[in-house]
């Protein structure tokens, strides 16, 4: 299980990402394999999320990151449902992409500091879709100092999380 530490952690980064000022902590909704559910209140509309952790990196270097960590979210106050995201550590590379492959189909994200997102809802869609069906899902990123890394996270239970979700934050 994932321990209530990484739960505030990715809470936090949350709210840094969606650029809110207050929110309440985050509660967990169950875990799920590999994955965890959890939902706060912000300016009273439930926001859903479910994330997990890689569960195995690779890079040519060794590389000093903070937690990284790869997210469903649903924020009900924005009419947002399934906005992908991924924190990875450590500053990306400037202007550059981060490829997400699942299984055999491969998308892109943007960065943004440590951070990168789908460029459209239709991105979004599409690897929330190839997730459900998936086994595992691949992220690789360049850092600032130009250093790849791969970063593996299993896919096993990743449809019920979203079904939890999808359910709290409709």
């Amino acid at each position: 299980m994932i321990n209530k530490h990484r739960m505030i952690l990715v809470g936090l980064a949350l709210l840094a990402q969606s650029g809110l000022a207050r929110a309440d902590e985050p509660v967990s909704m169950g875990t799920f394999d590999d994955w965890e559910s959890f939902t706060y209140q912000d300016q009273g509309k439930p926001v859903c999320y479910v994330y997990s952790t890689p569960k195995k990196t690779e890079s040519l270097k060794k590389v000093k990151r903070d937690p990284v960590y790869f997210l469903v979210t649903n924020y009900t106050g924005r009419k947002v449902k399934g906005q992908v995201s991924t924190i990875i550590g450590y500053p990306f590379k400037e202007s550059s992409l981060v490829t997400v492959k699942i299984d055999n189909n491969s998308f892109e994200l943007y960065t943004n500091g440590d951070a990168a997102w789908a460029s459209a809802v239709d991105v979004d869609a599409a690897i929330v879709k190839a997730m459900k069906t998936g086994k595992f899902i691949s992220v690789t990123g360049t850092s600032w100092k130009g250093t790849e890394t791969t970063d593996t996270y299993s896919l096993a239970g990743i449809a019920k999380a979203l079904d939890k979700i999808d359910t709290a934050c409709k």
